[in-house]
């Protein structure tokens, strides 16, 4: 069990806190340093059977001080909301509920240098016992490629994270299924068609996040409506892990794919979900256009297959970095309502730059092989899944270059490498050491 003091210590940097000082049945005074340059003082006072008066100021790096004045009365049966910015980037709520005798609630989202949030919860009792809890997250498909990077790198944040798996997956998917609940997360047997199963496992969270593919995207529309019943959850991540799928112009088949993706877009706006989508771009790995998850093959070591001339360049992101990323930005504030894109600088690079990489790696020089746009087009064409869809992607890649023709401009858009500068990304010259 935490206290006040420690939860705040653990979210910004140098907390100062002060020592309680003694007064009816027990007044504390707490003074909070952002970032070492400007103290907010804070003031309990409870009496007389939790009839508390408390005034905060509440200055963050010095910028925007904030004064709340909170007089519950009648044994302390009030709630009260005040917002805490922290850097002067984004705000942090904090609700105090005190109920019989000063046993209070607080809730309070605080974020440190407008990095990344985090929940907590104070309820002390008795004996100012306090909870710490943390976003609670719920991963549809996290037995799939995408999904167990995300659901891994929720339980390693700290979140307590809950898995929604198809009942027959837990015969088909045994060991799978067995990983996740080894590695901590709650699984929840249910799907997007049981519509009661669906909506009991959104009340027990905060955050969704489906990594579905292929024939289940439109399923998505399920959730949408089991979101709105629910009425409770904060923040939804449809399946996106790729593109923007707005401003990607791929052709057939990944483009009704796209269609269908943005269609789920529209029902999630149109409903006034709280969401982030997440356009990851490349995953690392060789990009094979014939295989749709690169990381399960190893590069090339006999001849690389270079797409049009090898200079169009394109964006790669670890599967561990999709999780890492993702997870900073459920419950940020600054990526609330927006797309954030994955443009890690290292990692921009044509295929010629991602064939010169491995060679200094295995100190070989391969023969290049040239696959044209319309070779390429040609496969879609073909209409063969899964190869066809791959082409049609690896086409708007590496020929069209949909992944850097555009610019990140606020207010809709955010990149990952900016907000979170303090996660250090994998680069593609270290991530190709692992096949060697």
């Amino acid at each position: 069990m935490a206290c006040a003091t420690d939860v705040a210590r653990q979210f910004l940097p140098c907390v100062q806190p002060v020592q309680p000082s003694l007064g009816g049945d027990g007044a504390r005074s707490i003074n909070l340093t952002c970032n070492g340059h400007s103290a907010a003082q804070t003031h309990y006072s409870p009496e007389n059977n939790g009839q508390d008066t408390t005034v905060a100021n509440l200055t963050s790096n010095g910028h925007c001080p904030v004064q709340t004045q909170y007089s519950p009365e009648n044994n302390g049966q009030d709630t009260t909301v005040a917002n805490l910015a922290c850097n002067g980037h984004s705000p942090a709520q904090t609700q105090w509920s005190p109920e019989n005798n000063g046993q209070d609630t607080t809730v309070a989202n605080l974020t440190c240098n407008g990095h990344s949030p985090a929940q907590t919860q104070c309820s002390p009792e008795n004996n100012d016992l306090d909870t710490v809890v943390a976003t609670r997250v719920l991963v549809i498909g996290a037995t799939g490629f995408i999904g167990r990077f995300v659901a891994e790198a929720s339980v390693k944040s700290g979140r307590p994270t809950y898995a929604l798996v198809r009942p027959t997956t837990k015969s088909s998917k045994p060991k799978v299924i067995q990983s996740l609940i080894d590695s901590g997360i709650q699984v929840v047997y249910g799907c997007m068609h049981d519509h009661n199963s669906l909506v009991k496992a959104l009340r027990q969270v905060d955050v969704v996040i489906c990594t579905v593919g292929g024939e289940r995207i439109l399923d998505q529309v399920k959730i949408v409506d089991a979101i709105k019943e629910v009425g409770t959850v904060k923040r939804f991540l449809p399946s996106e892990f790729g593109h923007d799928v707005d401003r990607a112009d791929p052709v057939e088949p990944a483009l009704s794919f796209y269609i269908d993706k943005r269609k789920v877009r529209r029902a999630v706006e149109e409903a006034k979900i709280p969401y982030t989508y997440i356009c990851c771009n490349s995953i690392a790995g060789w990009p094979y256009y014939y295989h749709t998850h690169p990381t399960e093959l190893p590069p090339p070591k006999e001849k690389f297959e270079i797409y049009g001339d090898g200079s169009v360049k394109a964006f790669f992101v670890t599967g561990d970095d999709i999780g890492a990323y993702t997870m900073k930005a459920v419950d940020d504030p600054r990526t609330l309502n927006k797309s954030i894109h994955f443009r890690p600088p290292k990692n921009f690079l044509c295929l010629n730059e991602l064939a010169g990489i491995w060679e200094n790696k295995i100190k070989k020089s391969l023969p290049r092989v040239f696959v044209s746009a319309e070779d390429l087009v040609r496969i879609a064409e073909a209409n063969f899944m899964p190869s066809s869809i791959v082409a049609a992607l690896t086409h708007d890649i590496f020929i069209n270059g949909c992944q850097f023709k555009f610019p990140i401009e606020e207010p809709h858009h955010v990149e990952a490498c900016e907000l979170y500068p303090d996660l250090k990304y994998t680069t593609m010259d270290d991530f190709f050491e692992g096949y060697l």
